[in-house]
């Protein structure tokens, strides 16, 4: 989703894209040998590494993180993927998207290093994160909070030796590479604990081979429901620990409290001292766009599988409306669409499937078959989702609602669609505020 005037860094992307003869192609040897070439790997990147892995929640728990490490005063970095719309969400420095220039100049670093003696190929998520690492080294962050791609143990972020690692969730996704045996996604996510340093488990119903290799490691274990929990508290909530330090009346912050705590707790182990009040101004101020993200009766939520789609239903069930609730839904080719359709469904009136562009994504009709065979009302079909968003636009009632969900691509082209609209005819703009 790129201005019809390309950048330079539009550039560069599309050079990335094609540089490597697949997209994905998981091992450390390849861009562990560029990052030595860097200087990356001799000393740390930044005053204090968290490093979180997970199949859900991950975004989520790097936002709180960011958030809580801020309003404690400390100067932070983030590394996430994918995006939604613009690249430059990927790299955040103090809470600020990376400028074209930052990210060109990693990427520019990168290539040099990569043609310095033998040529080493990488891939695109591979030069992204080598360039990342680059411009956050520079910056020299107090805490910096790195999102693992895919799986852990052999993903481009494992090259650095976090210290303190968070495995969020298990579940079932990129089968293809990760396979579909939960104690075998776990031993991989797991991949990211060091030896000695505390590891964060932050859910109550992950496989035993993630504490096994924690404990292989003499990494500290802390455990959700063990070394620190949730209690809800009416419309607040209350973060614990073993330690007997309660805080009381936090905020909801329209993310899964599970990674809430586990982001308190994170930053606890990292070293820094939580001030109660430092962390309500955070859990009240946090803002992760794609995830649960209501624009007044719009909700955007990248799930794409069906632990995070059972998620989405449960929240949407809170906020019962008196209309219908419609779900546009994109999904790839590689994702459980079956599993997602039936964990939405209880919460779901309609569905508009919409084709993704790309080789991996799954068409509006396929969609469609699968939603009726599953014994669901389809209502339209739509060639992508902008046209799918076009079209609920022009067919609500007033007390209708619409999830957007599927996959990044769905919700970032819907973000993208409004964006665009509200700069060309801000008169004609239909969604109101973001609640």
């Amino acid at each position: 989703m790129h201005d019809a005037s390309p950048t330079p860094l539009d550039a560069w992307l599309r050079r990335l894209e094609a540089a490597h003869p697949v997209g994905i192609d998981l091992g450390l040897e390849r861009v562990a040998e560029v990052a030595r070439r860097m200087g990356l790997l001799d000393g740390p990147v930044a005053g204090r590494l968290i490093t979180v892995a997970g199949t859900n929640g991950k975004g989520s728990s790097v936002a709180m993180l960011d958030a809580l490490a801020r309003q404690h005063g400390l100067s932070t970095a983030t590394y996430t993927s994918p995006h939604l719309v613009s690249y430059n969400e990927r790299l955040c420095l103090d809470g600020r998207q990376a400028d074209d220039a930052t990210l060109i100049a990693g990427f520019e670093a990168v290539e040099a290093a990569r043609l310095d003696g033998e040529p080493i190929s990488l891939t695109y998520f591979e030069v992204g994160t080598l360039g990342a690492l680059h411009a956050i080294r520079a910056f020299a962050p107090e805490v910096a909070i790195l999102e693992v791609g895919l799986g852990g143990r052999l993903d481009a972020v494992n090259i650095l030796d976090a210290d303190v690692a968070v495995v969020t969730t298990i579940a079932r996704d990129h089968a293809a590479f990760l396979g579909d045996d939960l104690e075998d996604i776990g031993r991989e996510k797991a991949g990211i604990m060091r030896a000695g340093r505390p590891a964060v488990l932050g859910s109550r119903d992950l496989p035993t081979s993630v504490r096994a290799t924690a404990e292989s490691l003499s990494a500290p274990v802390h455990a959700l429901g063990e070394a620190y929990g949730v209690e809800r508290d009416g419309a607040s909530w209350r973060w614990w620990d073993a330690a007997g330090q309660v805080f009381a009346g936090l905020p909801d912050p329209g993310l899964p409290l599970d990674n809430a705590a586990t982001a308190l707790t994170a930053l606890q182990l990292a070293g820094v001292e939580l001030d109660e009040e430092a962390c309500r101004r955070a859990l009240a101020s946090v803002v992760l766009p794609g995830r649960m993200q209501w624009h007044g009766n719009w909700c955007l939520d990248v799930g794409h599988n069906p632990q995070a789609a059972a998620y989405v239903a449960g929240r949407l069930a809170e906020r019962p409306v008196e209309g219908r609730t419609f779900a546009l839904l994109g999904m790839l080719g590689d994702k459980d669409a079956d599993g997602v359709i039936e964990a939405l469904a209880p919460s779901i009136d309609a569905w508009l499937p919409v084709t993704l562009e790309g080789e991996r994504a799954r068409s509006a009709d396929e969609l469609a078959g699968r939603l009726e065979a599953l014994g669901q009302e389809v209502v339209h079909r739509e060639a992508s989702p902008a046209h799918g968003a076009a079209w609920l636009e022009a067919h609500l009632a007033p007390e209708d609602r619409v999830l957007v969900c599927g996959s990044f691509f769905t919700v970032g082209e819907v973000l993208a669609s409004w964006a665009s609209r509200a700069q060309t005819d801000s008169d004609d703009w239909p969604i109101e505020g973001t609640t």
